[in-house]
């Protein structure tokens, strides 16, 4: 029968655990060893026990390989930083071009610096003009449609109340008065038709 899979965990024993700890380092540092002669490559290995000691070992100065780490790695994360800055400045530049072209746009809409424009860009902001006026205007004719019907039900709530202070106990049989807008209407109407100058003809 094949072994069983041993399962990695802390030794608690201390002895054994020193010990284990005494061939695995040898056995690795061994191992670091041959890799650099066999595969002439630089190897850096450094150990530190539970209790903090150092074991080390370099198939080079230690200091020298630790250096050309860390050039690495500088250079690696200067790449990035770079890449980002230059993202960076990109979108800042797509950005200032775009509130310049706003500002132009609305230094037109204004009448200003018209000169530069030829006879295209010309018509281009006339039609942008005439839309602008066209949503100008329907919303102004929303405005004083929504002030009407409030000036309406304002105007019936008032004639309400007047019909049921008259309509009280004492005057049961009062009729209600006639819809207040209405009538207003129908009074600005018939005192236009009085105002209208009339023709007559010589005799």
């Amino acid at each position: 029968m094949g072994r069983g899979r041993v399962v990695l965990e802390r030794i608690e024993n201390k002895i054994n655990r020193q010990v284990t700890f005494s061939k695995r380092r040898n056995g690795l540092l061994k191992k670091a060893f041959e890799l650099s002669v066999l595969c002439d490559a630089e190897v850096a290995l450094i150990i530190f026990s539970s209790r903090g000691k150092l074991f080390q070992f370099g198939s080079t100065e230690m200091n020298k390989i630790l250096e050309r780490y860390r050039q690495c790695c500088y250079s690696q994360d200067t790449d990035v930083v770079e890449q980002g800055t230059q993202t960076l400045y990109r979108e800042i530049t797509r950005l200032r071009a775009k509130y310049e072209s706003l500002q132009r746009s609305q230094r037109h809409m204004l009448g200003e610096d018209l000169e530069p424009l030829n006879l295209k860009e010309l018509q281009n902001l006339e039609k942008q003009l005439d839309k602008t006026l066209s949503r100008a205007r329907q919303r102004k004719t929303q405005i004083m449609l929504d002030r009407l019907e409030e000036l309406r039900q304002k105007i019936e709530e008032k004639g309400q109340r007047v019909h049921e202070a008259i309509q009280g106990p004492g005057n049961p049989t009062t009729q209600a008065p006639v819809d207040c807008f209405e009538q207003l209407h129908t009074s600005h109407t018939n005192h236009a038709a009085l105002e209208r100058p009339t023709f007559h003809s010589g005799t």
